[in-house]
């Protein structure tokens, strides 16, 4: 599945699979880092691929090898920004051109609540109390992963353009159930990053966010 949506008045690609893809579907190159991976890893990471390949064929640039740098960033062709996801049995990716978006992160989570004692160790008391108050108003939604999944979608955004870490304390985020969230760092921001914006979707099985900064 292929679609285009509007973020900033900028058209995005986004390109999702919830279909195994096997390696039969990697270039030579891409073979090569996933050889001795596990069968999970082989998939996830052919996934996540052939989904970058159907929207960079969707924005006219045509098929490239995705491979990564030194830090994990996913290497696009000249001139357009993106990211991967993927969770069991869903892989997804999101494409657009640089000179249109400065940074783009998307992150897939799987709905369902997190592990005990995680949601204190990524989040602030304020966050928390943003968290309790959704949950009061609509069980329905797993909030506390849907805050890490934003966040993680922050990360996958800041990192590539950024080139400096960041922990889940330095950023904050206060989620709203208009399928939005308000992005605060707590970190200096590059000149020229932002302003930050972020969007999240729900269904019965996935979390998507999606982080970008114009």
């Amino acid at each position: 599945m292929s679609s285009s949506w509007v973020v900033a008045g900028v058209p995005v690609v986004y390109c999702a699979t919830r279909v195994p893809v096997g390696l039969d579907s990697l270039w030579p190159s891409e073979v090569e880092v996933v050889r001795t991976a596990s069968a999970k890893r082989q998939r996830e990471y052919a996934g996540v691929r052939w989904c970058a390949r159907e929207a960079l064929v969707e924005l006219g640039v045509g098929p490239a090898a995705v491979l990564n740098d030194s830090a994990g960033c996913p290497l696009w062709p000249e001139g357009i920004v993106g990211s991967m996801t993927h969770c069991d049995g869903f892989q997804a990716a999101a494409l657009a051109w640089e000179k249109d978006i400065t940074a783009l992160g998307i992150d897939a989570e799987p709905t369902q609540g997190l592990p005990p004692g995680v949601l204190d160790r990524i989040s602030s008391t304020a966050e928390r109390e943003v968290v309790s108050s959704l949950f009061a108003t609509d069980r329905e939604i797993p909030w506390d992963r849907l805050l890490f999944c934003v966040k993680e979608s922050i990360f996958k955004a800041w990192y590539p353009v950024a080139r400096v870490g960041l922990g889940f304390l330095d950023v904050e985020v206060r989620l709203s159930p208009s399928f939005t969230a308000h992005i605060e760092f707590h970190h200096e921001v590059p000149a020229g990053l932002g302003p930050w914006n972020c969007t999240w979707s729900v269904n019965d099985t996935i979390l998507l966010a999606t982080t970008w900064c114009a």
